[in-house]
């Protein structure tokens, strides 16, 4: 009788301890469901499915469509990577992870981008989400049109950051193929997913994946995911001797088994990969600009159009990529078609490769211009007739003085020099404004809004290293 007796007082313990554990491990990270896909990156052919077609919670996976089209957006001029961003109090409301944004804020569009992309900030995405189409749901129907170009059939996009809402789900297959296009479409900035830490202007932000980048050879990319109905979620994109994958997690239960069986998934991808194939790129979705546009049709081969007549704010991927190559990363073979992978902004490599600056090199100077402020500076008629080219937008803060670093036969010669000497003077020259004034003789590739001392800097340094360079005076 007396045990009897104590069994409803056990039932209880066992009911109350049951209780307190689903208050301490939250059981929706636990059952969130399990899928995995692997990829050979160079062709897209698969080599591991299960469940890759289910729709589940992306958490911030989502973040690489909100980057991809804010990529989009920077280099067909709708804006620019140093335009101020006003903060909204919806974007400063955001819960954590999060930068630690301000209402009525401003804050550079680049610091944004390497918020969400290294630190998966969710003010960031938010806050990108408004300065490209104004509010969240108008960004979000922007972030399906283009996952429907892409062939990301089974993706519903609510949010730009992917915190858990109602019908915002995607598939394991759905976004190994958005990481490739990040990687593929836009390779100027994919090594932002590989930061290990960023300067996000505020502060420094550190990557919420940094131990898979340390510790598995070859990995550099591309984005994590967590919420408690998502589980622990991750695309990872590796290289190894000219071979690329790419494998995704969906609902891992812990930071560590994720990140153990990402690696299991990456290391079948190079057992199984052929060494030696032919890449085969993504198709590119079409850019068909902001909603309230009407859809812009651009033909392989044809410039894209920008929102500003005068202005470019980032020099083309196209020139980037057959200007410049990366530096592999240790343990890692770069494959001689692969695209660049260096991010177009202002803490790139400080120096670069003397043989690509040497390749750059430009033609001598006419006479009537070398050596002369005078010659560097034509008649201003002549400007009121020609078009100049903007490279980067700069604010000047009285800053009257440039630099010249030559004359050029073409526009995209000019501003392949611009960007690779960016590159290798950035302690002089960041910050400056980077502008092609189209010439009868040809294009000038100037720096400008300067201050004389640090325009003769930059002039000294830049020669030292063989590279023309000439002082322009305040018109």
């Amino acid at each position: 009788m007396k045990t009897w007796g104590r069994q409803p007082l056990l039932w209880g313990l066992i009911a109350l301890a049951t209780v307190w554990m689903l208050v301490i491990v939250p059981l929706s990270a636990a059952a969130a469901p399990y899928a995995g896909y692997v990829i050979d990156a160079r062709n897209g052919k698969v080599i591991y499915s299960e469940n890759a077609n289910t729709r589940l919670h992306p958490a911030s996976l989502t973040k690489m469509m909100t980057l991809y089209i804010v990529f989009e957006a920077v280099e067909n001029g709708e804006i620019g990577l140093d335009d101020m961003v006003t903060i909204s109090r919806h974007a400063a409301a955001e819960p954590p992870s999060k930068l630690g944004l301000r209402p009525g804020q401003k804050i550079r569009l680049r610091y944004l981008i390497r918020a969400a992309a290294v630190r998966s900030a969710n003010d960031a995405a938010t806050a990108l989400a408004e300065a490209i189409e104004g509010s969240v749901p108008r960004f979000a129907r922007r972030m399906n049109r283009t996952a429907k170009a892409m062939g990301m059939t089974r993706t519903t996009f609510k949010n730009a950051h992917g915190l858990t809402e109602s019908g915002h789900l995607s598939t394991a297959h759905d976004m190994t193929i958005l990481g490739r296009h990040v990687f593929y479409d836009y390779p100027d900035y994919y090594n932002l997913f590989s930061r290990i830490s960023a300067d996000a202007g505020m502060k420094t932000v550190y990557h919420t994946n940094r131990k898979m980048l340390s510790r598995y050879r070859g990995a550099d990319g591309i984005k994590t995911g967590y919420t408690r109905a998502a589980g622990f979620n991750l695309v990872a994109s590796a290289e190894r001797g000219g071979v690329r994958i790419i494998a995704t997690v969906f609902g891992g239960k812990s930071t560590a088994s994720r990140n153990a069986q990402v690696a299991k998934l990456l290391d079948l991808g190079f057992r199984k990969a052929d060494r030696r194939v032919a890449v085969a790129r993504p198709q590119r979705p079409p850019y068909l600009g902001k909603l309230d546009h009407a859809p812009v049709a651009i033909a392989a081969g044809e410039a894209r159009p920008t929102y500003a007549a005068k202005t470019v704010r980032l020099a083309t991927a196209a020139a980037v990529r057959k200007s410049l190559r990366p530096k592999p990363r240790p343990g890692t073979a770069l494959d001689p078609a692969a695209p660049l992978r260096l991010a177009a902004t202002d803490d790139a490599p400080k120096t670069a490769p003397e043989e690509d600056i040497a390749a750059l090199r430009p033609e001598a100077r006419p006479e009537d211009a070398a050596g002369s402020v005078a010659g560097v500076q034509m008649a201003e008629a002549e400007e009121g007739t020609l078009p100049e080219v903007v490279s980067r937008v700069s604010t000047s803060d009285g800053r009257h003085w440039g630099v010249n670093v030559g004359r050029y036969p073409s526009q995209y010669k000019a501003r392949q020099v611009l960007l690779q000497t960016a590159l290798s003077e950035m302690s002089t020259l960041d910050g400056s404004l980077r502008k092609v004034v189209r010439r009868p003789t040809g294009f000038d590739a100037n720096f400008m809004g300067m201050t004389r001392e640090t325009a003769d800097t930059a002039c000294r340094r830049l020669q030292a290293r063989k590279i023309t360079c000439f002082m322009i005076g305040p018109s």
